[in-house]
């Protein structure tokens, strides 16, 4: 009998999940419009309520949908991160990091609607609870993964500034709403000022009337989730407070993926800073 090893087992539930072309058609509509309901996902198709909500459980467990309850309605969204891992057991052997950069960025670009209020992510670290909530708050980490620190006690109701590109950037409206370590965190997201155009902006080619555009917008909050699963850590990224047509959430949806990505790297990867 073959072994079966931790990314197998890891990865035979999505390959049974996505075997299903029932639920395949769920993921579909998932990625045409994603954030819906269980009602909303069953409207069209031939299938009993009961069965769109354990095809829905199947996907769930295998991690390639996730919720996030809005009062008491349960919307799913379409997660993207373990379609990146089984690409990842085939490309990263033959050391294509060009490949998978763009792959996981038309992976961003379909399956995250930019018309949606908010943007959903989910990944599961090899870490523990502790060791991820450092890095989301320890700028030893953030700035290997990230490229900016934060400055703040990460008490609920403090301010912080942000440090990035060599400025730092400080707001009144730049908050911490929820600290609740090594549950859960959530800020306000930072301000885009003349400085961090100058210093950010530039370096990845923004015009002045991008960056105006930005600054116009109402002003966002993240909130990252973190609960124990098995060996692993399940992250769960929030990220909410757009309107329709935001530029922010466009942004934000493409560059969340690959934060994250460096992040579960940085974690997994680099045991001497992880024991910090």
């Amino acid at each position: 009998m073959v072994a079966r090893t931790p990314h197998r087992q890891m990865m035979d539930p999505v390959f049974r999940a996505l075997a299903d072309p029932s639920r395949r058609r769920l993921l579909d509509r998932l990625n045409a419009d994603n954030g819906q309901s269980l009602s909303q996902l069953g409207t069209g198709l031939d299938m009993t309520r009961q069965s769109v909500s354990k095809h829905l459980v199947v996907l769930e467990e295998a991690n390639l949908v996730t919720t996030v309850w809005r009062g008491r309605e349960k919307l799913h969204f379409l997660n993207p991160a373990p379609i990146a891992d089984i690409a990842d057991r085939w490309i990263s052997r033959y050391h294509q990091p060009r490949v998978r950069a763009l792959a996981d960025l038309k992976l961003a670009l379909e399956v995250q609607p930019v018309d949606k209020p908010e943007f959903v992510y989910t990944t599961y670290i090899r870490t523990t609870p502790e060791q991820l909530w450092r890095a989301l708050t320890d700028p030893a980490f953030t700035t290997r993964y990230w490229g900016c620190s934060y400055d703040t006690d990460w008490k609920a109701g403090s301010t912080y500034v942000l440090e990035q590109g060599g400025v730092r950037i400080a707001h009144p409206d730049q908050v911490v709403l929820v600290s609740d370590p090594p549950r859960c965190l959530s800020y306000t997201w930072h301000t885009f000022s003349p400085e961090w155009a100058e210093a950010v902006g530039r370096e990845v080619g923004f015009s002045d009337e991008y960056v105006a555009r930005l600054a116009a917008e109402p002003r966002s909050k993240v909130t990252f989730t973190i609960e124990e699963a098995n060996d692993r850590v399940k992250l769960t990224v929030v990220h909410e407070g757009f309107e329709p047509g935001s530029e922010v959430l466009a942004g934000v949806s493409q560059g969340w993926p690959f934060i994250l990505a460096e992040l579960k790297t940085l974690l997994e990867t680099d045991p001497v800073l992880a024991q910090r």
